[in-house]
């Protein structure tokens, strides 16, 4: 884009009035105003005389030319002001030659609206009086003095597209903290300074130079906010220095870009800002940048992510006339000194939407070879182009263009022998403790020696470092706006419609059975009472069981006879299928059914688990929970497109949850649509910018797109995110993995899925426990699948990247450890010495009182918990991807944990690897992995609880019943502990250990009961010969789920055992029909059915 010719253009500036002056030589002085710009004067107006009541009209004009040859140019515009100064002409005295005039006061008017493309402007400025001035001290009642003045150009200097285009950038330097005891503020006087590059286009860089810092002995805290300055020098009214509306404001050490931000630097910095020596300039240095300038300083923050900023001291001496040879020797030799250099990191501007990077850089020695291995910076602003900007005070050293010079040869630095190295210390040991260099991945402490800038040393030695600002007007890289990701995502997941309320469905269906069955049944009153309602009458309450039998007899025979009884059953028949449902249907709630689910997961038994999942959605289609529960199933059967369906749906029921945008996000990454996976990224970030895992996850995906500046962007506000919540709140201790509230909602309790995957749950599972007593035909129900099987893809997969490298060379590093002695707990004694009827009765009430209730877990109920290592946002992010399943993505994050400083090696580390490998049944590396999380955390009961799923699903029972009881003896309960007790159960089943069997199923029948706990309880008290309590526990079993072929097996043993025909029969009968297919449990029926001579309604 051609920048608009500005040659010819001019720059009007009209002084229109004054108001509340007054002389020294009374009230109504006779005055004028000069222009300056650019120490240029502009002009004088005519000398006016000031009313009585302080005003004055000057109706005075002068011009600015603007030329793009070597006069003034817009840059100039940007940071250099036009002074107004108002001269008092005193009266000539007798036998005065010339007029003497004493300044009154110096007005400053900032010319940047013009680069904004505005034609005109008017403002009123203050009047800052000089020193000494009258009008520093007003009259009571006035007023600040001011000047009205009016700006404008013919037509605007740039046009709309230019302005768009353009940009200004705006450098801040507030001060040096802790200096080197060496700088004081007695002996001559040294001119402190500061200067930086600024590309520009082409060849030429414009430089930035800050000069006369103020040497302060520190011992109070720089007060804020505070104005900033303008680095132009000989401005005559002290309160003209000051930048209107620009001020410093500091801000917490947490928030700034720069080093010296982390909890442990805040001492040092406290000290060094309130107690320690400093320079202070809180100047405001101002560039304007054309479109090919911001492509330049664009590309050249891309190639030198780190911007060298130096700093100097020149002492100011006074220099004899006539003699500039000798000038120029003094500057080349000795007038440079304590040349430093502080490395700014510049990436952050390259982030979306980034427009003001401030923060605290350390100060090291000017060393050549250093600067240019970090900066790719060939020559020093103050040594190598010109000892004139360390000089001329009159330029005032800002934004001067200098072709680049030649640079000294690298070459040409002179190595120090290492005989010159003996005896003195290295550089990093002279550093100051908090001081680690931040901006380069490569420590300081093995750059080159340091003999030749032993002064630049002296800043490592003080644990020097500046604080400066840097800000545009526009953000380089722009960010896509709320709004715009929010239509985004509307436009790839439309909004669901809401669910129209059905007149029909099961509810309606049940009623109307209802009304049925009171129907039929008046209708039998009718006829009892047409038969036998005159005896009633007569007899009353005389009639005794025997005539009621015979009245029953009666009733049925005519009933039968007439066709009633057989129309009535008809009529029941007729009824639909969905009122036929089941004690089970009506009485499980959702959360039952998700525990099933996850019990049939935990099993391989993924069409079982579908359909529980099925359920939950048929029953409640607009919760959003449910959608994500089915999802994160299907991401453990690798079915993608049913995952992804799933996740879609959910976030069309709320576009603004982020957890459902996190997963719309993983699935586009594992189905390679970037383009959406960006979408739903940013637009988690943007609707929660506290989210850790929604930031890392960004960080994440860039890392796959090569981009590396968003990816550290990411990065780098998930950890500041997750500083500023550790800072805000204790870290907690809990028993499980706990997301820290990734969703900004209600925490989760996380418990360890299928073979160790992590899961979750709301609310604990309470059932309907047996109420009074019922008939024994209660017991037996009829079985109804709802819900179609559907058959999934079996046996889960993943893709991991090959970590065990890694792994093993640093698990190389660490020393082995010996196992220490563990004194295995007992069992609780009075559960095994209670009797059945007794526990049942407890469970029983328990479960009624509790019934309806709902707690934060229905896996762990314990108050005890596991002491948590400081989390790493990486680490995080692996709980919420293992929580969903999505271990497809996780092995890219476990790289990320192993080589975090924060991170690294750690037991919840090797527990995740160990999940991972256990998933795809690589059973040797699991062994291997948890190995090594035991070595670094012997007693973390979620160690021994995966080894023993690990020995279970290799089929070492007698290892894995060993890890079982050991993890239940710890105090602390492991992550999993349903299903360590269902497995623990079943091991000792196996084992004919039927006492410990009851024992361990009647724990987990109170902490979470399901059908598989009620039916390993009733299994072990019916091998107990304890019939009366297995057959409750069948019964509660049977009710949770009636399609359980098991269950109706052990029910039609019981039945064969107690001697009840009909509904031994029954229960054998539904046995049969769900295909019972422990071939072993069908021959024992077949075996007590011969010995009973019933049960087999086949013969």
């Amino acid at each position: 884009m051609e920048q608009v010719s500005s040659i010819g253009r001019t720059v009007h500036i009209t002084v229109t009035n004054g108001y509340d002056l007054k002389g020294f030589k009374g009230d109504t002085p006779v005055t004028f105003v000069r222009a300056e710009f650019n120490q240029v004067v502009l002009g004088d107006s005519s000398k006016i005389t000031v009313s009585p009541e302080g005003t004055v009209k000057y109706n005075f004009t002068s011009s600015i030319e603007l030329s793009l040859d070597g006069g003034i140019t817009l840059d100039d515009l940007a940071h250099k002001p036009l002074f107004l100064t108002v001269t008092e002409v005193l009266p000539k005295e007798k036998k005065q030659k010339d007029e003497k005039t004493l300044t009154l006061g110096q007005a400053v008017v900032d010319l940047l609206p013009l680069l904004e493309g505005e034609e005109s402007f008017e403002t009123v400025v203050p009047l800052h009086p000089v020193q000494g001035s009258p009008l520093e001290t007003p009259s009571a009642g006035s007023k600040q003095c001011s000047l009205d003045v009016k700006v404008s150009v013919a037509e605007p200097l740039l046009t709309p597209a230019q302005v768009s285009a353009s940009n200004l950038l705006k450098v801040t330097l507030e001060a040096a903290y802790s200096v080197p005891e060496s700088f004081v503020p007695v002996g001559p006087q040294q001119n402190y300074m500061v200067g930086l590059q600024v590309p520009s286009v082409g060849e030429k860089d414009f430089h930035m130079v800050f000069k006369n810092g103020t040497l302060k002995l520190g011992g109070e805290r720089e007060v804020v906010p505070r104005p900033k300055k303008w680095p132009i020098p000989n401005i005559l009214a002290p309160g003209a220095n000051n930048i209107p509306d620009a001020f410093i404001v500091g801000g917490p050490y947490e928030e700034e870009e720069g080093e010296l931000n982390h909890p442990e630097d805040r001492e040092f910095r406290n000290q060094a800002e309130c107690i320690k020596k400093r320079i202070v300039w809180d100047l405001e240095g101002r560039c304007y940048l054309d479109p090919s300038a911001v492509a330049s300083f664009q590309k050249r923050i891309a190639d030198c992510r780190l911007w060298p900023v130096e700093i100097t001291r020149v002492p100011l001496i006074t220099v004899p006339k006539g003699k500039p040879g000798k000038l120029e020797k003094t500057e080349d030799e000795n007038q440079l000194s304590f040349h430093g250099v502080a490395y700014v990191n510049m990436v952050p501007l390259l982030y979306p939407g980034v427009k003001r990077i401030r923060g605290a850089f350390h100060v090291y020695p000017y060393l050549d070879s250093t600067v240019f291995e970090k900066t790719k910076c060939l020559f020093s602003i103050f040594r190598d182009t010109g000892h004139q900007l360390a000089h001329n005070n009159k330029a005032g050293g800002l934004n001067s263009p200098l072709s680049k010079p030649v640079s000294k040869n690298l070459k040409e630095e002179k190595p120090v022998k290492d005989k010159e190295l003996d005896g003195r210390s290295r550089p990093g040991d002279l550093q100051a403790p908090s001081i680690k260099s931040q901006s380069s991945d490569t420590p300081l402490d093995g750059e080159a020696p340091l003999s030749h800038n032993l002064e630049g040393q002296q800043y490592l030695e003080a644990g020097t470092y500046i604080v400066l600002e840097i800000q545009l007007e526009k953000a380089l890289v722009p960010k896509r706006m709320p709004e715009e990701l929010a239509r985004r995502v509307k436009e790839m997941i439309p909004p669901r419609p809401p669910l129209t309320r059905r007149t029909g469905g099961a509810q309606k269906a049940v009623s109307d059975y209802h009304a049925q069955i009171k129907s039929i049944s008046k209708a039998i009153l009718d006829e009892y009472h047409r038969m036998f309602g005159k005896q009633v009458v007569k007899m009353g309450s005389d009639m005794d069981s025997e005539t009621l039998e015979e009245h029953k007899c009666q009733l049925n025979y005519e009933l039968n006879c007439s066709g009633k009884y057989f129309a009535f059953k008809e009529q029941l028949k007729s009824m639909p299928d969905d009122t036929q449902g089941t004690p089970a249907t009506i009485h499980i709630n959702s959360e039952q059914l998700r525990l099933f689910a996850f019990e049939a997961e935990v099993n391989e038994n993924f069409e079982m688990a579908a359909v529980y999942y099925e359920e939950r959605l048929v029953r409640e289609p607009q919760n959003l929970d449910h959608w994500l529960d089915y999802g994160a199933f299907c991401l453990l059967t690798e079915d993608i497109t049913k995952a992804q369906e799933c996740f879609r749906k959910a976030l069309s029921l709320n576009e603004s949850h982020i957890h459902s945008l996190l997963l719309c996000g993983v699935l586009a990454v594992l189905m390679e649509n970037y383009e959406q996976a960006e979408i739903f990224f940013e637009d988690a970030t943007c609707l929660e910018p506290t989210n850790v895992v929604a930031w890392t996850l960004l960080g994440l995906f860039y890392e796959i797109q090569n981009n590396d500046i968003r990816m550290e962007m990411a990065f780098h506000e998930a950890f500041k995110q997750l500083q500023a919540r550790t800072l805000q709140t204790k870290p907690k201790s809990t028993g499980t993995l706990e997301n820290a509230d990734t969703s900004g909602g209600v925490k989760r309790e996380h418990s360890l899925g299928p073979w160790g995957a992590l899961h979750d749950s709301a609310t604990v599972i309470k059932t309907d426990g047996l109420t009074g007593i019922r008939p024994r035909s209660s017991h037996l129900l009829t079985p109804h699948l709802t819900t179609e099987l559907h058959p999934t893809p079996q046996g889960p997969s993943t893709v991991l990247s090959s970590l065990d490298e890694f792994v093993e060379e640093s698990s190389k590093a660490q020393s082995e450890t010996q196992e220490p002695i563990m004194t295995l707990q007992p069992l609780e004694p009075s559960l095994g010495q209670k009797s059945s009827n007794a526990l049942l009765k407890e469970l029983t009430l328990k479960k009624e009182t509790s019934k309806c209730q709902d707690s934060s877990a229905f896996l762990h109920s314990t108050p005890h918990t596991i002491p948590q290592a400081p989390t790493t946002i990486f680490m995080e992010t692996i709980r919420f991807l293992m929580k969903v399943n999505a271990v497809q993505f996780v092995h890219r994050v476990l790289a990320h944990e192993l080589l975090c400083p924060q991170g690294g090696p750690s037991c919840e580390y090797y527990l995740v690897l160990a999940q991972t490998h256990l998933l795809k049944k690589d059973f040797a590396k699991t062994e291997e992995y948890l190995q090594q999380a035991a070595q670094m955390d012997y007693l973390n009961p979620n160690v021994w609880g995966v080894k023993g799923h690990l020995y279970f699903l290799s089929g070492n029972h007698a290892e894995a019943k060993a890890c079982y009881e050991r993890t239940i003896s710890f105090v602390v309960d492991a992550s999993e502990m349903h299903f360590i007790f269902l497995r623990l159960g079943h091991i000792y089943l196996e084992e004919k250990e039927y006492e410990k069997a009851k024992s361990t199923y009647m724990q987990v029948c109170k902490r979470s009961p399901s059908c598989l706990t009620w039916l390993g309880l009733g299994i072990a008290c019916y091998r107990l010969e304890e019939l009366t309590e297995a057959e409750d526990a069948l019964s509660e079993a049977n009710a949770l789920n009636n399609y359980n072929a098991e269950v109706w097996a052990y029910l039609a043993l019981v039945c064969l055992k107690v001697g009840r025909q009909l509904e031994a029969e029954q229960a054998y009968k539904y046995t049969i029909k769900l295909k019972l297919k422990d071939e072993a449990l069908l021959a024992e029926i077949h075996t007590v059915q011969e010995m009973v001579g019933f049960g087999d309604p086949s013969f």
